[in-house]
């Protein structure tokens, strides 16, 4: 028979039995449950048709199949010893699985960590958030968090460690959207012109990013195989912006429409094809201390293997300081050629196409105030056929006779 047991001043167990053993004894089932409203303690008859209806629900959860026995483990014990070596590590690329484990270690197991995973609640976590607001962590730092948080219920709900997500009722950190940095059409030609005196590895980088919409991690993996100087194509083909193991970490590019191919100008080409044979000569001259082996990275460290990931954007930092330029994120660079292809009434699709954007939407949010700005200089040149306009001169030139 379903019981309730009083174990404390607050803390009941709920008894419901579930079948029989192999020996033949009946096999019962229990759970703990804590009361926290001092006024339902209060109140005896209140709270015996509260514990009636939970020991009711609990029989049914039973009965059912559904109830999970509540796990043992801690936050911090479930996400290192199940979470990340079963899950995180054969599903994520290393790049997200050092950030997310910087996550979980910084953020999350200083205040999840010791909890009994079973006991965190969605109230937990809503307070959890809005102490963060009280932070200065940027909008989209908690977002990752929450996305990390989330990734490791998930997995429980998933191996039938709890029976619900408790983030699913916490409400997602709002991200304010900001202006894509980039440089307008007199800038992006100070940066040329200034790359033209950096050495010839650098300044191919740092054009083919401004004119081709190139993600860094792109760049970093391109090989010559996808170069194709007939065509005067690049093709994309995967990306590294992670090392595993001290070793650069080659992967798919970040989205299905990131493998594309992207026409660049004649000019740019020629530039790239001098390149090529400098860097022949290069690789004859290491000769034996060549470590790239078959691979042929258009932007090896000097022995053959790709620049470390995170080279280029300390070279384009001091890049910018040596010449007294804008400053501006690398990645300011994949913009700038998507604004100055949309500043001269290139199509959006065309523009998506190019930098390889899986959805339109993205496209058109991303670059929403160029576009704004380019359909107002257009409407601007109707302005000659304004009647009134034509009165006005007509009315100067008569008063100039």
């Amino acid at each position: 028979m379903p019981s309730i047991q009083r174990r404390g001043d607050r803390s009941f167990l709920l008894v419901v039995e579930a079948g029989y053993k192999a020996d033949g004894s009946r096999k019962k089932v229990t759970k703990t449950l804590k009361i926290e409203d001092d006024k339902l303690l209060k109140t005896k008859r209140k709270l015996q048709e509260y514990l009636n209806d939970q020991l009711l629900i609990f029989k049914q959860t039973v009965e059912s199949g559904e109830y999970i026995k509540p796990s043992k483990d801690s936050f911090e014990l479930f996400a290192r010893n199940e979470w990340m070596p079963k899950y995180m590590k054969k599903s994520m690329s290393p790049l997200t699985a050092q950030n997310y484990t910087h996550h979980l270690e910084h953020d999350l197991f200083p205040v999840f960590g010791h909890v009994p995973l079973h006991e965190i609640s969605t109230m937990l976590i809503v307070t959890f958030f809005d102490d963060l607001d009280k932070t200065k962590l940027s909008g989209s730092t908690k977002l990752y968090i929450y996305k990390v948080l989330k990734s490791v219920f998930n997995q429980a709900v998933k191996w039938n460690v709890l029976t619900r997500n408790p983030v699913v009722g916490a409400e997602r950190p709002k991200v304010e959207k900001k202006q894509a940095k980039y440089y307008d059409a007199i800038d992006a030609q100070k940066v040329i012109a200034a790359l033209q005196s950096e050495p010839p590895r650098w300044k191919i980088f740092f054009m083919a990013s401004m004119l081709g919409g190139f993600r860094r991690g792109e760049l970093v993996a391109l090989e010559w195989d996808s170069v194709d100087f007939e065509a005067g194509t690049i093709w994309v083909r995967k990306s590294i912006s992670a090392s595993q193991d001290g070793k650069p970490f080659e992967k798919a590019p970040k989205t299905e429409g990131s493998h594309r191919e992207v026409d660049m100008p004649e000019w740019f080409m020629n530039e790239l094809r001098r390149f090529r044979f400098s860097w022949l000569e290069e690789k004859m001259k290491i000769g034996d201390k060549w470590l790239g082996g078959d691979k042929q990275y258009v932007f090896h460290g000097e022995n053959g293997n790709p620049v470390y990931h995170n080279t280029p954007s300390m070279k384009w930092r001091r890049f910018l300081e040596a010449h007294s330029l804008p400053k501006a994120p690398l990645h300011s660079l994949r913009h700038t050629a998507a604004t100055l292809l949309i500043e001269t009434e290139t199509d959006l699709k065309s523009v998506q196409e190019r930098l390889g954007h899986t959805k339109y939407s993205t496209t058109a949010d991303l670059y929403a105030h160029v576009t704004k700005k380019v359909k107002k200089e257009t409407a601007s040149k109707l302005d000659k056929f304004d009647p009134g306009l034509n009165l006005r001169q007509q009315s100067v030139n008569n008063s100039l006779k």
